[in-house]
């Protein structure tokens, strides 16, 4: 498989966001803030400081508003020049200058691999790279988990998919891979002999689960156009990877960082905590506030 540089990254944003009801009524999931920063936005700048210079995010029809907060607003912009507020202005106008975005409607609700297969024409044939909005991960210490991906890539030139360890009473949540026996890890890069689908905790070839980050040939699209519907009645990604696995080699690459599950409510509230502690304007009254809470509970 030729080597071709990673510049598009697709990202599926179409989801209804049951979970968080009744907030997502009007207002997309992916637009939840994590203190004043809405989730998309921490999966956008990872792709971004990653290297991706073109993403097209799936949406569907009640989501404008996330297309509104990559875009300019000019009269924003000048309210806050007119107000020396530079820094706010500047922010602002930083947001919509992260990378070329483009946008494309999910028809219908047929699961994540439907989703990427609306992105075939915009990627064409070249490997991309896909981030899933319900995991935010961080890597303080080193690059961004996609930017870990994309240089696995460049050893391989094969699919990835990025995994980390999760306790087996979880594998039901997530696409689990089985390790070759064959082929011994090098280092954080395994290559993969099968995957499933939200297995149960007695059926989990591992625990090593598929976390939000994938790096894929764009042959997966042939895969996906006849893939027939798997777990929960959905086209699944998983099973179409499995079916790629067939004819080339796919490999797991487990990143470093500290990932968030924001599509789950403790997961999001975790976030939240984390983030406000790690900004120096809310630091020192979240931590006081904590150990307040946890004394009035002891």
């Amino acid at each position: 498989m030729k080597k071709t540089q990673i510049k598009k990254a697709v990202i599926p944003a179409a989801g209804l966001g049951t979970r968080f009801l009744p907030a997502t009524k009007a207002l997309p999931k992916e637009m939840l803030p994590i203190v004043d920063i809405p989730t998309i936005q921490y999966i956008v700048e990872e792709a971004s400081e990653s290297g991706i210079e073109e993403i097209l995010i799936i949406t569907n029809a009640n989501k404008h508003c996330m297309e509104n907060h990559f875009d300019k607003n000019y009269e924003l912009e000048a309210r806050l020049y007119e107000s020396n507020k530079l820094a706010e202005a500047e922010m602002i106008d930083a947001i919509a200058h992260m990378a070329n975005i483009y946008y494309v409607r999910q028809k219908e609700p047929k699961g994540l691999g439907h989703a990427i297969l609306c992105a075939k024409s915009f990627i064409g044939n070249e490997p991309f790279a896909v981030l899933l909005g319900d995991d935010v991960v961080i890597n303080k210490k080193g690059k961004p988990a996609l930017k870990q991906l994309m240089n696995a890539y460049e050893e391989v030139a094969s699919s990835i998919v990025g995994v980390q360890e999760i306790d087996l009473s979880q594998v039901h949540k997530y696409g689990i891979v089985a390790p070759s026996k064959d082929y011994p890890s090098e280092g954080k890069l395994t290559k993969l002999f099968d995957m499933i689908e939200k297995p149960d905790q007695h059926h989990a070839p591992s625990n090593l689960a598929v976390l939000g980050r994938y790096i894929l040939d764009p042959e997966i699209f042939s895969f996906l156009e006849d893939q027939e519907a798997g777990a929960g009645g959905e086209i699944q990604l998983t099973d179409a990877i499995r079916r790629l696995m067939i004819k080339h080699s796919v490999y797991s690459y487990h990143f470093d960082g500290i990932r968030y599950d924001v599509g789950d409510k403790f997961g999001f509230i975790k976030a939240t905590i984390d983030f406000a502690l790690d900004r120096k304007d809310l630091h020192d009254k979240v931590t006081t506030y904590l150990k307040e809470l946890a004394q009035s509970m002891s």
